[in-house]
């Protein structure tokens, strides 16, 4: 009790995060006579995963797309398919924050990249603020649930390393899982969008942009491909995908269209794998932390004492997701990731849910909670990116946030949604 206490107020004054949960693998460990070289491997058995190469080759590529001018060839491809359509330039928004946000892993990425580019567009085809600042905050983290996102990939390591009860999965399965509800989440926005811009003016459909659109993001187009048919057809492992998808992005945005200069590669390296390097971190030692959680029993007299008091299965969905909007509100996905999951999953285990299902309906919520207020992530970045007051964003995010909340609860109470395309 007092080692948690100690904990929380470490985490008060600022401490990383990193050391506030290392410091609780320590001091576990050392009551435990456990050799405190425990930690330590914990991170060489982290190496060991193949599948970790890909969390900082897929970074690298993202943020290459990211600096490059493959945004604003990604909008103009989609406002070319769809911009004649009512709400067309508002669908155009969602897809194209989503695919962004899939490649590369960070929503507040997408609303600063894209968000130059699709507001004013927006408020030039005569969209309302309120709207226009709604859609791009909130339609920034749709594509966490679409592969390569790193979230998925993170929540397949740690589940994995957990071992717990349940049916095995892969990656794949993982990837698979995330491919309905997304759609269903874009799906629902563009309806919303639909309806309430169907006045609005619309630009007629031109082969010749449509052509142009595609020449344009002729080097792009095939990413998707790449990587989706690459894994899936069995020539690439996931790591290898990786790879591919990293030297893909860096000749053709730096070599090819030159659209990168080779001296600004160090900068654009540096600042993903400090991304990389803190999701490493902290979960490394969130591993240890795990071991010693696990040790103490502490997930079954969680499991115990939620049983005692929650008698059903979607009873216990409820409660969780109103858990993590709170907690996606306050804590970034990486880390609620590493922190909650390996408490949370054998929980859910025990309640019958599929790990798969477990970790969709994780990410889907979490998503929320990047324009949950008082303090989501997302509405701080849009609120910075576009000079407006957080309370204005608040305002104009609302409807957008039930849109996507009735999405979440459709994913978290028809399991088939996400297990129906991996055949579990």
């Amino acid at each position: 009790m007092i080692l948690t206490l100690v904990l929380i107020f470490m985490a008060l004054l600022g401490v990383p995060l990193f050391v506030v949960i290392v410091t609780g693998a320590l001091v576990g460990f050392y009551q435990a006579d456990i050799d405190l070289m425990a930690v330590i491997i914990e991170f060489y058995r982290l190496a060991e995963m193949p599948v970790l190469l890909a969390i900082p080759l897929f970074s690298f590529a993202g943020y290459l797309l990211s600096e490059s001018q493959a945004p604003r060839r990604l909008v103009a491809f989609t406002e070319a398919f769809l911009g004649w359509a009512p709400g067309g330039l508002a669908m155009v928004s969602i897809l194209a924050c989503a695919l962004l946000t899939a490649l590369t892993g960070a929503s507040g990425v997408t609303i600063v990249a894209l968000g130059a580019l699709l507001y004013p567009a927006m408020a030039q085809a005569g969209y309302k603020e309120n709207f226009n600042l709604g859609l791009i905050t909130s339609a920034g983290s749709l594509g966490l649930l679409f592969a390569p996102a790193l979230p998925l990939i993170l929540y397949a390591v740690i589940a994995q390393q957990l071992n717990v009860g349940g049916r095995p999965f892969t990656l794949d399965d993982m990837f698979l899982a995330g491919v309905l509800p997304g759609l269903l989440m874009i799906g629902m926005l563009a309806i919303w969008s639909y309806w309430k811009n169907r006045h609005q003016a619309r630009t007629r459909f031109s082969w010749d942009k449509a052509k142009a659109a595609v020449w344009q993001a002729k080097w792009e187009l095939p990413l998707p491909f790449v990587i989706l048919g690459g894994i899936y057809s069995g020539y690439f492992a996931i790591s290898e995908a990786a790879a591919v998808t990293a030297l893909y992005v860096l000749l053709v945005e730096v070599f090819i269209l030159r659209e990168i200069p080779l001296g600004k590669l160090p900068e654009i390296t540096r600042e993903s794998m400090i991304l990389v390097g803190g999701i490493l971190i902290i979960l490394g030692v969130s591993l240890a932390s795990t071991n010693v959680l696990i040790d103490g029993g502490v997930p079954d007299q969680i499991f115990a004492f939620i049983s005692a008091h929650v008698t059903d299965k979607l009873t216990f969905l409820t409660l969780l997701i109103v858990f993590l909007l709170l907690l996606g509100a306050i804590l970034d996905i990486f880390s609620a990731l590493v922190l909650m999951v390996p408490l949370l999953l054998p929980i859910a285990i025990g309640y019958g849910i599929d790990p798969v299902h477990f970790g969709i309906i994780f990410l889907a919520t979490m998503q929320l909670g990047y324009f949950t207020p008082p303090v989501g992530m997302n509405l701080f970045i849009a609120s910075y990116r576009f000079n407006k007051p957080v309370m204005q964003l608040y305002q104009a995010t609302v409807p957008f946030f039930f849109i996507l909340l009735l999405s979440v609860l459709i994913i978290t109470y028809w399991p088939a949604l996400s297990l129906g395309l991996s055949g579990r």
